[in-house]
Formats: structure tokens, C-alpha cells, sequence
């Protein structure tokens, strides 16, 4: 069915383009447009970060070299830089948020039923974090950082079954983590694991009487009571202590008047000791201990995007400019997710990010591109395995 179709017009086959025009048509976007319309900013820069192009320039002198094979690529016609510049900047960025989000409630349910090392739990397990990207406050005077610095903020909540971002949130420098709490709306029974920048008892309350779980890190100078300790726990698996707690302060207390459970830990790897604060009663002490530490998956997404979506390299300067980039970053890495998916890839995302990079102008069907790379592999492991077993 793919066969004469180029690898970036195949992929384009996996972005539901009746879902994509709902969005441009309920923020008017293409009010007044001529021959480029949202579609064709949207494939565009969706070609500029698969192919890690570090430009507005980059794309459009790329895509002007192969201008006989745009309208195979599923390009409507190639524009310059500038007028890629004024569409990033005036059309709304909440055209691409929507379709991010319809992308996550899509992409999400493919990986759900993924495991989570050493947890044999049902619920909902997220990771929220953020990441700074530092910027020159001359140039993005809207987005103030510490130090007279300018800086964006990208808030994220990770599924951590497949590693699927279920929230994303863009702001200045200055904003503080513990805020974004304020825009989550918790799901009932989900576990949301967080550091000690979330510490805000009156959201982690919002989040206990939603029926949702928290596991953070205490602050050293917490105070509290300890009401009821459990000394049935093996301290060769690294667990110190396991306590029901209530609070002391009077504004904490009266911020977080339920019981709490604090958990200690000591991480012989980093020679730490490690004191987790939650609301779950229910799961053992280890597994609380497992599961934060399943929250560097966010920071190794975060590397990941970093380094293999363009992100460092803003492609404009207006807030709007900024959130319609970072979207696309988003919605690309949800696409590569969706294909890796769909065609039941052993590779990771990277990899297959790595392929398709390279691949876009090639006509090899998808399938066939990431089936023949699995299968070289596997001849690689057998040939290693082959040579082992030769040598003992």
C-alpha cells in the first residue's frame, strides 16, 4: 500500500487530519490564509523536528532543495523563513495544545497495560517534574529567570507505563513547580510521584481528597508527631523506618490535618538517606521506595527530548511562538510513539527517531524500515552469541 510513498508522507498517515482541522476551526485559525494554512505550518515544523533541523532557515532551505517532492512529502508548497516566522507568531498556539492533547488521550491507552519494574501494582503511575530551558531575557523579555536570566519552564506529567507525557505546561522561569499543582486535575486512585519542589500541602491535600496518592521527598525541617511505627521491616533491603505521622505547624497542620505516612530509606548506591512522605497506606514501604525511584524516568525524558527534539534552539521569540514549538516537539515524539506502537517495534523511540531522521526521503514502506533494522539486530545478538559460545 506505501509502496513509491516517501517515509515523511507515510508517517503523516498516522495524524488524523479531521481531528487536526477541528482544532484550526475552533480557534479560526486559517481565517484569512491564502496558500499556507495551519496544516502546512503543522507538517512543516513536524519535518523540522523529526529531521533535527536547528532553524526556521534550516527547514525552509531543506525543504526548498527538494521543492519536486514536496507535494509527494504531502507538502503543499515551500514558503520562506519569514513567513514561517509570522505564522509561528500569529496563529494560535492552542490550536497545537489541543492536538497534543488529543494525541495523549490517544497514545496513552496504547501503552497502558506496560509494567513498571519491581512494582506489581493496578493504578496509574505519573512523574511530575520540569525542566528550564535558559534563554536571553533581551530577546524573550516575557519569560523573566533567576538571576536576571531569561528562562522557560516545561512542566510535565509522565505516564511512567511507556513513558507517554499525560500533561504539559509552559511558562516563564520564575514560576514555581509547587504551582502546577493548582492545574492538575488529579485522577482518582493514580499515584503521582514528585521531589520536594512539590511540597505545598494544601494541593497535596486537593490530591488526598480527590482519592488520588502522592509520594514525595520530606523537607528536613518538617515537624511532626509520630502516631503508630511498623518494625516488621526487613532493613537488608535498604528500609530504615515506616511511621503514620500527623503534622505539627500550625498552618501545615491546618493546611494538612489527615495522617501521613513517612518512609525512610537508604540508598547504598548514592550513600543516601532518603525520607519519602505519602498518602498511601496500602502499598508496602519498599514499593514507595521503588516507585520514586522510577521518577528519573521524567528526567531521562526530559535529556531525551532535549537532545533529540529541537528544543534548546527556540524557533521564535513571543510566548505564543514558544508554546506552538514546544507543542510540535510534543505531538512529534507522541507520532513516533504511535508508530512504534502500531507496528509492534521492539526498538525504543529514540531508535526509531534515529531512523526515520534519516529515512524521509526514502520510499522503503515503514514496516519494512524498522523490521529490517530488528532484524540486523538480531542477527548481531546471535553472531555475539555465536562467537561466546565459541570461545567457552
Amino acid at each position: 500500500m506505501n509502496s513509491g510513498k516517501y517515509v515523511f508522507a507515510q508517517l503523516l498517515q498516522f495524524v488524523d487530519r479531521y481531528e487536526f482541522d477541528k482544532c484550526v476551526a475552533k480557534y479560526n485559525g486559517d481565517f484569512r490564509t491564502r496558500g499556507f494554512n495551519c496544516w502546512n505550518q503543522f507538517i512543516q515544523l513536524f519535518f523540522g523536528q523529526l529531521t533535527s533541523r536547528n532553524s526556521l532557515r534550516d527547514i525552509c532551505v531543506c525543504l526548498k532543495a527538494h521543492k519536486n517532492k514536496l507535494y509527494h512529502l504531502g507538502i503543499r508548497k515551500y514558503v520562506n523563513q519569514s513567513t514561517l516566522s509570522r505564522a509561528n507568531e500569529g496563529r494560535d498556539c492552542r490550536i497545537f495544545s489541543d492536538f497534543g492533547n488529543y494525541l495523549i488521550s490517544k497514545v496513552r491507552p496504547m501503552y497502558s497495560k506496560e509494567g513498571i519494574s519491581g512494582v506489581d501494582i493496578a493504578n496509574e503511575v505519573f512523574a511530575l517534574d520540569s525542566t528550564t530551558i535558559s534563554l536571553s531575557l533581551k530577546l524573550f523579555g516575557w519569560a523573566p529567570g533567576k538571576y536576571s536570566r531569561g528562562a522557560v519552564k516545561v512542566h510535565a506529567l509522565l505516564d511512567l507505563r511507556g513513558s507517554i507525557p499525560a500533561f504539559i505546561l509552559v511558562t516563564d522561569g520564575k514560576y514555581h513547580d509547587s504551582n502546577t499543582l493548582d492545574n492538575l486535575v488529579a485522577t482518582p486512585d493514580a499515584i503521582y510521584v514528585m521531589d520536594k519542589a512539590y511540597v505545598d500541602f494544601a494541593a497535596l491535600h486537593s490530591i488526598n481528597v480527590c482519592g488520588a496518592y502522592f509520594i514525595t521527598r520530606a523537607k528536613s525541617s518538617m515537624d511532626f508527631t509520630v502516631i503508630e511505627s511498623n518494625f516488621n521491616i526487613d532493613q537488608r533491603t535498604g528500609l530504615l523506618a515506616d511511621r503514620i505521622i500527623v503534622l505539627n505547624g500550625y498552618k501545615s497542620k491546618k493546611l494538612y490535618p489527615d495522617q501521613l505516612r513517612l518512609v525512610e530509606y537508604y540508598d547504598a548506591e548514592k550513600e543516601a538517606k532518603l525520607v519519602f512522605l505519602t498518602n498511601n497506606f496500602e502499598v508496602s514501604a519498599l514499593e514507595i521506595a521503588r516507585l520514586y525511584r522510577h521518577r528519573w524516568q521524567i528526567e531521562v525524558f526530559f535529556k531525551w527530548i532535549k537532545q533529540n527534539l529541537v528544543i534548546k534552539s527556540l524557533w521564535g521569540h513571543s510566548e505564543n511562538a514558544v508554546n506552538t514549538h514546544v507543542w510540535i516537539a510534543i505531538c512529534t515524539y507522541l507520532i513516533v510513539a504511535m508508530v512504534k506502537h502500531t507496528l509492534k517495534s521492539k526498538l525504543s523511540i529514540y531508535e526509531i527517531m534515529q531512523i526515520l531522521g534519516i529515512s524521509a526521503f526514502d520510499k522503503t514502506p515503514l514496516k519494512d524500515l524498522i523490521a529490517q533494522d530488528q532484524k540486523n539486530q538480531n542477527v548481531k545478538e546471535q553472531m555475539l552469541l555465536n562467537l561466546f559460545d565459541a570461545k567457552s
